[in-house]
């Protein structure tokens, strides 16, 4: 995917990408600064962490997900798994990598946008993001 950079180095969103902002609800195993991240390409993304359900459980996180209507950012197998069992509920990007820093995660999402916003376009239930 073609980048161009800000002036702090940042890569910048493409123009494809900023046409389709995307809303976005960011699990608790995640980083929150993949939230804050997603916010400066244009999307809109919060993190469990800052709507107070650090410690909820699947079912909450789930039910936020459909009060934003937004997509779940996630690394946990179960909600891919009870989305697809449903046939209903908010649309799920599954992580399907390990452990990395920070920032290779951020960079693992942020390259997969483009194929995110197709899934979801399409109306995919679950759309998985692997590490390449």
């Amino acid at each position: 995917m073609p980048r161009s950079h800000s002036p702090r180095g940042r890569p910048t969103i493409p123009s494809s990408q900023r046409n389709r902002a995307l809303r976005f609800l960011i699990d608790a195993q995640l980083p929150p600064r993949l939230a804050h991240r997603l916010n400066e390409l244009g999307h809109e993304a919060i993190h469990v962490f800052d709507i107070g359900l650090a410690t909820a459980t699947d079912s909450d996180i789930w039910a936020a997900a459909l009060t934003r209507d937004a997509a779940l950012i996630t690394k946990d197998r179960d909600f891919a798994t009870l989305r697809v069992a449903r046939r209903e509920g908010p649309p799920i990007v599954w992580l399907r990598f390990g452990n990395c820093d920070t920032d290779t995660l951020i960079k693992r999402v942020t390259g997969a946008l483009d194929r995110i916003a197709e899934a979801l376009e399409r109306g995919e239930p679950v759309m998985e993001v692997v590490a390449g």
